[in-house]
Order: structure tokens, then sequence, then C-alpha cells
């Protein structure tokens, strides 16, 4: 009996142990997650808190990475003015007061020419065809050394699609007509309407419309109805033109510091991206959907005239284009040229797809088809 008693203390000893050793062994495993803190970024962005499509799909990617991550990455959204000025936005990333933006690259050519190559060219990419280049045809490689020499990184995060070409006082007739005007228009667009004639200035979205109140400007583009009814500029404009040929296919960009974004675990670095590519489709969808719509109030409720470009303006700007362009590949930056030679050399490819299919689609789906 003794002998039994020992033998059952010593079995009930070593069975305690093994228990105690696999809670402690679990309490190892679990310890890391448990004591994992949650991590809060600041994202400042160039557009106004709700605005349509882009203020709205800022705070939507902020959203939808902090639900992605369970919260163990929130995004706190500081629209423009809020934290700082709206064209600062990239400065705040680079210097590490925030730890995320969103606005368009185009915003920050005065760094790098190559910038504007990521958000819209004059006669350049569509949609479709910019995201095929930065996806799968080294346009993102090349993003991430441009981006490298201020210590952050690009992600695409959004899409207008083909933009509107802007508002006017009076009607272009011809390119006469814009010589000498104050035409508030970024990024390389700007450049080719400057080298027709204009007067260029860039400005955040915000202050568009009193400077075309107050005479500032005298003509504007910003996005498309979707936004331009949200800005109000049909109040002062009624001349608008439509389609332009300076920003065929807008991409936004979501721009994180570097030191913050390599801090954070590989799950998490890939919430990001996914969820940035997500985006990028979302607000391509929001823009299609709304655009229409809001061009019938335009022209119903609030007397819009719709208005294209007269042929000469066109190719005055698509010489002035090229020239641009072909500039840029011959620029004293090797960071610049590489970036024009791989766009141009995508571009060449790419668009024998869309004027092959899509636009002898369109053109034929214009011709023959008519839903009652």
């Amino acid at each position: 009996m003794k002998n039994k008693t020992v033998d059952q203390g010593k079995r009930n000893f070593i069975k305690t142990a093994a228990i105690g050793a696999g809670a402690a062994a679990a309490a190892t495993v679990a310890a890391p997650a448990i004591a994992q803190r949650n991590i809060t970024w600041r994202m400042v962005t160039t557009w106004p808190r709700n605005f349509p499509g882009l203020g709205v799909g800022a705070q939507r990617l902020a959203d939808r990475i902090t639900a992605m991550s369970g919260g163990r990455l929130t995004v706190r959204v500081f629209p423009a003015g809020e934290l700082v000025p709206a064209l600062q936005s990239f400065d705040a990333v680079i210097e590490g007061s925030a730890e995320m933006s969103h606005g368009a690259a185009y915003y920050w050519q005065n760094k790098s020419q190559a910038t504007s190559f990521f958000t819209g060219v004059p006669y350049g990419m569509t949609s479709r065809e910019l995201s095929a280049w930065v996806r799968f045809m080294g346009g993102q490689e090349i993003w991430d050394k441009v981006y490298d020499q201020f210590g952050v990184k690009g992600f695409l995060s959004g899409d207008t699609g083909t933009q509107a070409g802007g508002w006017f006082r009076k009607e272009v007739k011809s390119l006469a007509d814009i010589q000498g005007i104050n035409f508030r228009t970024p990024g390389l667009g700007g450049q080719v309407w400057q080298r027709m004639g204009a007067n260029v200035v860039n400005m955040a979205a915000g202050e568009i419309f009193q400077a075309l109140q107050s005479g500032a400007l005298d003509a504007a583009e910003f996005v498309g109805p979707y936004n331009d009814l949200a800005l109000g500029f049909h109040q002062i404009c009624k001349e608008y033109y439509l389609p332009s040929f300076i920003e065929p296919g807008l991409a936004t960009e979501a721009v994180v510091n570097k030191s913050a974004f390599a801090k954070l675990p590989k799950d998490l670095q890939q919430i990001v991206e996914i969820a940035c590519q997500a985006e990028y489709d979302q607000v391509a969808s929001d823009f299609y959907a709304n655009d229409p719509i809001a061009l019938k109030r335009l022209v119903e409720e609030h007397g819009v005239n719709l208005r294209t470009f007269p042929d000469d303006l066109l190719e005055a700007g698509a010489k002035a284009s090229m020239d641009i362009v072909n500039g840029l590949r011959e620029h004293r930056d090797a960071l610049t040229r590489e970036t024009a030679e791989s766009f141009v050399k995508s571009l060449n490819l790419l668009r024998t797809r869309t004027e092959l299919v899509d636009q002898r689609f369109g053109l034929a789906r214009e011709k023959y088809i008519k839903y009652s």
C-alpha cells in the first residue's frame, strides 16, 4: 500500500508538472500577441473633409486599413488644413509629423519631375494603362526609387478616370482665346497650358472657388462633374469643357513614411498595400457612377454649356506634351530619365490594346446601340 501511495504521488506530481510546463509554454507563445501594442497613424490629405470621391476615398482607405487589421493599425484622417495645409502633406510625411498622406503625386513636381508620371501625363496613359504599368511593367519599382530620395513610399490609391477639361468664363473657340488667361491646373498638364499661352496657377481644391469668384482666376480645372458640382464652379463659369487631354487617367496616391512602414509587421504592411489597391478600384467605380449624375444636374438644373476644345488647341496641346515628355527623357536627373523612358515604352505597347479594342468597341456601341 505504501509503495502504491508513493507511486501515485509521483504520477500526480509528474502530471501536475507537465500541465504546468504546458501552461508556461502556452503563455510564452501567447505573450507576444498579448503584449503587442496597437499602432495609430496620422493620415494628412490634400482634400477637404468628406469631399466626394477623393476625400471620401481617403477616409474609406483609413477605415479599411483599421478594420482589416482588427484595430492593430488605426489610421486617423486629418483633411486639408486640419493638421497641415493641403500642399504640405507630402512634407509632413517626409518629416515624420504624419505617417501617411493622401494626395496626387504631380503636386510634388518641384521635388522631382518624375512624380508627374504617377498621376497623369497629357495625352498619356488611361487609368487602366497606368495601373498596368505600375503593377506589372516596372512602374512601382521605379516609383520606389524616386520616393526613396525622400524617405517615403507611394501606392496608387484612387482613380478618377479621364477628367473634364475645365471651366471657362467665355467660350474657347480657338487657341487665341486662351492667351494670357489665369488658369488653375497642376502637373505636366500645367506646363502644357503654359506653353500654349496661359498663365498657370496651382492651388488646392478648397481655394479654387474663391479665386474664381474674386477674378484672380479666369478658368480652372479640378477633376470632373462629381467633384466640380460640389465645389460650385458652375456658379461662376458656365462654359464646361470635356474631356481633358492633359489628365486622361488621373491616379491619387497614398504615401507612407518608410521608417514607420518598415516597423510594421509584414501582415500589416500587406494590409496597407492591398487596401490601397482595393481603393484604387473603388474610387474609380464611385466616379463612374456619380459623374454622369452630376453632369446631368449641371446641364439641366444649372444651365451649364458642354463644350469640346477646338482642334487647333488640341493639336497645340499634343505638340507641347510631346516636347515636354521628350525633354524629360533627356533630363539631367537619371531617375527622371528612367521614369520617362519606362512610361513611353509602356505607353507605346499599352495603347495598342486601348485603340484596337476599347476605342473601337466604344465607337461601335455609340453608332449602333440605342436603348429606349
